[in-house]
């Protein structure tokens, strides 16, 4: 490839390269999401309470018991 070839695709690139940045300029993302927008999320989902004391039951499950059974 020669120098006159190489310079036309640098520039090509370079067009390419501010057409992206003009369309990513103009491209608003939405606002991150922090754990606080999930807080409360399930409070009254009954679903949610019931995964959570199933979760409970089972975690208890393994726990051992006073005379070294599970």
């Amino acid at each position: 490839m020669t120098h006159a070839q190489l310079l036309k695709r640098i520039e090509a690139l370079e067009r390419e390269v501010e057409s992206v940045k003009s369309l990513l300029a103009k491209v608003s993302l939405p606002p991150r999401r922090t754990f606080r927008d999930y807080v409360g999320m399930f409070r009254d989902d009954p679903d949610f309470r019931e995964a959570m004391l199933l979760g409970a039951e089972y975690r208890k499950s393994l726990r051992p018991k006073a005379d070294g059974r599970r």
